[in-house]
């Protein structure tokens, strides 16, 4: 199945986003990065999403691919493919560009795009946050938004499980 040209146009690989990169910083607009699994998308991820577009013009979302999912959160995951994820991702207003990553971490990803604002959910604490030191050193800012309670893709998962 074919994907909408408006979610496909978001759904980039690295040269499209460092073409990208350069028009936006060259107005000046300020660069927002977070990434994650967004496995099954809920509350708490728009929330965080919404959030992100508050602090700068672009909000790139950095997305683990099917093989990360799974080492990070083992059998069974992710539930939706990584293309699927990318495109509920990439319909979303708040969202610019979707890019989906292989490595472990996103930290080739943070360092190649030097965003002005990383942002992770409150389930983190700054020093545990994967490229903060890069974000910093380049004069960034990382941010933390507080989760939304009762909202995460484990707690859906065990509660669809015990139906």
């Amino acid at each position: 199945m074919k994907l909408h040209p408006d979610i496909s146009y978001k759904i980039i690989d690295l040269a499209t986003l460092e073409s990208r990169l350069h028009h936006w910083r060259a107005v000046g607009n300020r660069i927002v990065f977070t990434n994650g699994c967004f496995d099954i998308l809920h509350r708490g991820h728009v929330e965080l999403l919404a959030e992100c577009r508050s602090y700068g013009d672009y909000v790139i979302v950095g997305l683990n691919a099917d093989a990360s999912v799974h080492k990070l959160k083992g059998e069974g995951r992710p539930i939706n493919d990584q293309l699927s994820r990318a495109s509920v991702l990439a319909s979303l207003s708040f969202v610019d560009a979707v890019i989906i990553f292989d490595q472990d971490t996103p930290l080739e990803l943070i360092t190649f795009i030097r965003p002005d604002i990383l942002v992770k959910g409150g389930d983190y604490k700054v020093e545990e946050i994967v490229g903060a030191n890069v974000v910093r050193a380049n004069g960034g800012e990382v941010k933390i938004v507080p989760l939304v309670k009762g909202f995460s893709t484990t707690n859906i998962i065990s509660k669809s499980s015990d139906h």
